[in-house]
């Protein structure tokens, strides 16, 4: 049955694609529209997934996946990076909440330890306000100012501008609960 399938795909995907280029009417055959989806959906069964589904598909599983930040009343959405160091960090989340009391280091950065080693992927960037940052492996930063250095970054706070991620922060050492929920228990 799955050399069957192996050999039907791929002349199924052919006379998919050659079947709009036989068509008179220029805007293509009528009901095209409704064969697309199922076509995709038989496609995307069989591993065959266009390059366009497929980098749709990696879009919707990376937003599906966000790190939440929380900072007393304030819950921060992290967009992570597309590396194995943010894999390594949400990870470690799906373990559980992770709490990191941070202190405040050169006037642009929010810091503090996490506890355990990650993976990196450092390599020389300038930050913006909102990058998420592993620094020496060990250690999670949150950017409200710039700052270049060779780290890796984690992911990207969302929807808040510096002045506004600065006064979330705070002028003191904020404690901040990492976790994949938005909603964090009650206690």
């Amino acid at each position: 049955m799955r050399r069957m399938q192996r050999l039907l795909l791929p002349a199924l995907l052919a006379l998919v694609l050659l079947l709009p280029a036989c068509s008179v009417d220029p805007a293509g055959p009528a009901g095209a529209e409704k064969a697309e989806p199922a076509l995709t959906e038989a496609a995307e069964t069989a591993g065959i997934i266009p390059e366009n589904n497929a980098e749709r598909k990696d879009e919707e599983e990376r937003e599906e996946t966000m790190i939440y930040a929380h900072i007393g009343e304030r819950t921060l959405t992290i967009r992570p990076e597309n590396n194995s160091s943010a894999e390594a960090f949400a990870a470690l989340l799906t373990e559980g909440d992770l709490t990191v009391n941070m202190r405040d280091y050169g006037g642009f950065e929010k810091v503090g330890s996490l506890g355990t080693s990650l993976v990196t992927n450092d390599e020389r960037i300038t930050t913006e306000p909102g990058d998420v940052i592993l620094y020496q492996g060990n250690q999670i930063t949150i950017y409200y100012d710039v700052n270049t250095w060779s780290f890796t970054r984690l992911g990207r706070v969302q929807d808040l501008t510096a002045d506004e991620l600065r006064e979330v922060l705070g002028d003191g050492d904020p404690t901040v609960i990492f976790s994949l929920s938005r909603d964090l228990p009650a206690e």
